[in-house]
């Protein structure tokens, strides 16, 4: 699978967050997946980016009344 990298502005676009939010994300060490491709150099992975999405999806339990 050939890798999707984008900038950090593409990314946040992507996934409809600001800059900021990436950032942040970064900093505290959190879940949004990226690549450090040198000392100031960040990509992110748009297929790296679509597993985050579903990890965060939520899904409804469909209850059975039989």
């Amino acid at each position: 699978m050939r890798k999707s990298l984008v900038g950090q502005k593409a990314a946040a676009d992507y996934l409809d967050f600001s800059e900021a939010t990436l950032e942040r994300d970064r900093w505290r060490g959190g879940e949004i997946p990226y690549i450090r491709v040198g000392p100031r150099s960040i990509k992110y992975d748009l297929n790296e980016l679509d597993i985050y999405l579903e990890t965060k999806t939520v899904k409804k339990e469909i209850m059975n009344h039989g």
